[in-house]
């Protein structure tokens, strides 16, 4: 397991009611070896100093030659019960996780009723949870639009799930709510309205940030895409000043259940992306599930020729 994601694991805030660490009479009874398991532990998931880390007793496992060893790490009333394997001869600690595969929340993430750009039919499908206030959203975007679409024409299909981080993205909420209502009339208007935000998100801003500014800069937005599409005004005025945010709060109830907590991060087909990376390796991500999919990817992009030396060559 990713020394990073265990720590995540271990810093997880969880209801400890009744689940405490083991007692010294549970623990195997050779101290210099519970230390050095301690120890190991410790410096290999960088565990923070003031966290406990209690060694339970041993259990037979299905492993031959190991046992099962519990692992208690706990911060005040926050606890969490680590399963270890180590070796008969207690000279090796292992760590063994299993994983159904069955069952991927990544590849039950609901799309109905959203916008999709690309081929609709495409085999190969990125979702991106996107917040239109992130700067780092914005660049990902800008490689997504048009540049990696370009590449893969009808090959995929990009569709976009609310991701408002609203404790740090104060208008990031509005500009969801709003990016919905036009949805829900047209999907192309949905799609010119994110390109315009995360193409001017400091006219929304405002040199003072004064977020009365940015909600007005936001809806006067919305209805200009409106206008230009010829949408229904009337219905989505009403829409704007409702301010339903239920469907907001569902993709966002979702990300919490992947584990998300920053944007963006995209899907590939399953395969998460967390981050604004390089658009290499989102198109890595993508040739990878096009192969999968028995598609061949596009060839490379030509590399530019190097352009000649000054005072050197013909």
């Amino acid at each position: 397991m990713p020394k990073i994601r265990f720590l995540a694991v271990l810093l997880a805030i969880c209801v400890t009611v009744g689940c405490k660490a083991q007692t010294d009479s549970q623990a195997v009874s050779d101290p210099a070896a519970n230390r050095r398991i301690e120890v190991t532990v410790r410096s290999q998931f960088n565990i923070p100093q003031d966290y406990d880390v209690a060694i339970g007793a041993r259990k037979p496992s299905k492993i031959s030659g190991y046992d099962e060893l519990p692992v208690t790490v706990s911060h005040g009333t926050r606890s969490q019960i680590i399963s270890f394997l180590i070796s008969s001869d207690s000279k090796k600690l292992a760590r063994l996780e299993t994983y159904d595969l069955t069952h991927d929340p990544a590849s039950n993430i609901d799309l109905s009723g959203r916008p999709v750009r690309g081929n609709p039919n495409a085999k190969v499908t990125i979702i991106n949870f996107d917040d239109l206030e992130c700067p780092y959203c914005a660049r990902m975007h800008q490689q997504l639009f048009p540049k990696t679409l370009e590449r893969y024409k009808d090959k995929i299909r990009f569709v976009y799930k609310d991701f408002p981080l609203v404790e740090i993205h104060p208008w990031a909420m509005r500009a969801s709510v709003n990016a919905d209502c036009l949805a829900a009339q047209n999907s192309d208007v949905y799609w010119n309205y994110v390109d315009y935000l995360h193409a001017h998100s400091d006219e929304v801003t405002g040199a003072d940030r004064d977020l009365n500014k940015s909600n007005a800069a936001l809806d006067r937005i919305a209805r200009q895409q409106a206008a230009a599409a010829k949408l229904d005004a009337q219905k989505l005025d009403a829409c704007i000043a409702k301010q339903d945010d239920s469907q907001v709060k569902e993709s966002l109830k979702e990300a919490s259940g992947l584990g998300l907590d920053g944007a963006p991060a995209l899907f590939v087909n399953g395969e998460r992306i967390n981050g604004a990376v390089p658009e290499e390796q989102v198109w890595m991500a993508i040739d990878r599930a096009l192969r999968a999919e028995g598609v061949q990817p596009p060839p490379p992009p030509a590399q530019p020729a190097e352009q000649a030396k000054p005072g050197g060559g013909n």
